[in-house]
């Protein structure tokens, strides 16, 4: 009998303390914004309702309109609960956002403008699309060659932070300068400015969030807005970065080289004493195995840009000698033209950014005796 009891008392007690949690969990919980609290469970899930007042380069959304409200709902709902998205921009942003935000400045361009590049990319420099948009701003190939990136089977510019970002500073402040708005603006930096246009003209609106544009297009602005007001505000939404946690910036020197022939990355790894996981991660516009030859900026670690340009200057001495170029007749093969020069099969794709053995009639291949 007295066992049956000290049991049911150890169960009561085990109850108590469970209901004690209980009211802790949702006293931490309720004393969060936007939180409804529950009487039947130990946890509760936050609610955050859309907020008043947003706006998006000085530009108000007015989510006074139903249907506007609505569409954003959509969008902040899906961002403010995204936690571990969320978290990776705020780590991300730490390492981007500081230089981002002092060449807006520098430009004149509204500071709002680095949340598309979040929106874009999520800050990942190698980000593509399978629409074959590549890197931070996420461009095709035929606007990154309007804006002057280059983008060969050896290089793509679209994929150097610095890079890709004056010229999407350009591209914007021109889909400006034709719309004379930001939020019509910046659509057409997602769907294209001829779309706009045309859609514009078809409806004869002029207002972004009246305009019926391709669904992905329709969020876009929404979604961009979302993101600024969770990551300009993170611990109103219940997140807490620590600073430890937060992805330091890069530093890096600045190297200008000139290569007098195609150069392994291998090797330029190895003269700025890295690996050649590091060198690529630092110089994600080398898409190649092969550097071509030229003058271009490589990146090194911070301190050892004087010491790498010494050892390239050795490589470019051993470069010295000549480079044939040989144009592929009908029927010659990789095999027998790396034969007729005596160098190997795979020297040769290296040196001409090959993926394959493949050879077309006609096409140019730089040859290294």
């Amino acid at each position: 009998m007295n066992r049956e009891w000290n049991y049911r008392i150890a169960v009561a007690g085990i109850l108590l303390l469970l209901c004690g949690m209980g009211q802790e969990g949702k006293k931490a919980w309720g004393e969060g914004e936007g939180v409804a609290a529950s009487a039947t469970g130990p946890f509760v899930v936050p609610y955050f309702a859309v907020p008043e007042g947003l706006e998006f380069c000085g530009e108000p959304v007015p989510v006074h309109q139903p249907d506007v409200r609505e569409r954003l709902d959509r969008e902040f709902t899906l961002v403010v609960y995204s936690h571990a998205q969320v978290y990776l921009w705020l780590k991300r942003m730490e390492r981007y956002f500081p230089w981002l935000e002092k060449e807006l400045l520098r430009n004149g361009l509204p500071d709002d403008l680095k949340y598309v590049a979040v929106a874009e990319s999520d800050l990942i420099l190698s980000a593509a699309s399978p629409a074959g948009a590549v890197g931070p701003w996420q461009f095709i190939r035929a606007t990154g060659a309007r804006f002057d990136l280059t983008q060969t089977n050896l290089v793509d510019e679209r994929m150097d932070f610095e890079t890709s970002t004056v010229s999407a500073f350009r591209y914007l402040r021109s889909l400006h300068q034709m719309f004379s708005n930001w939020t019509l603006a910046v659509a057409a930096y997602n769907c294209g400015e001829k779309r706009v246009q045309d859609e514009m003209r078809k409806q004869r609106v002029d207002n972004y969030y009246a305009l019926k544009l391709p669904l992905e297009t329709e969020r876009y602005i929404l979604r961009i807005v979302s993101i600024k007001e969770v990551l300009g505000n993170p611990g109103r939404y219940g997140y807490s970065l620590p600073k430890t946690a937060a992805y330091p910036a890069i530093r890096v020197d600045r190297v200008n080289v000139r290569l007098s022939g195609s150069t392994p990355v291998v090797d330029l790894a190895e003269a700025a004493g890295i690996t050649y996981r590091e060198f690529k991660n630092l110089n994600p516009v080398l898409i190649s195995d092969v550097v071509p030859e030229g003058t271009m900026t490589l990146k090194v670690p911070e301190g050892k840009g004087t010491e790498f340009l010494r050892r390239i200057e050795g490589i470019t001495r051993r470069q010295g000698s000549p480079v044939l170029d040989h144009r592929v007749s009908k029927g010659e093969t990789l095999s027998g033209i790396a034969a007729r020069y005596g160098v190997s099969e795979q020297c040769l794709m290296e040196a001409n950014g090959m993926k394959d053995k493949t050879v077309r009639t006609g096409q140019v291949l730089k040859i290294s005796k």
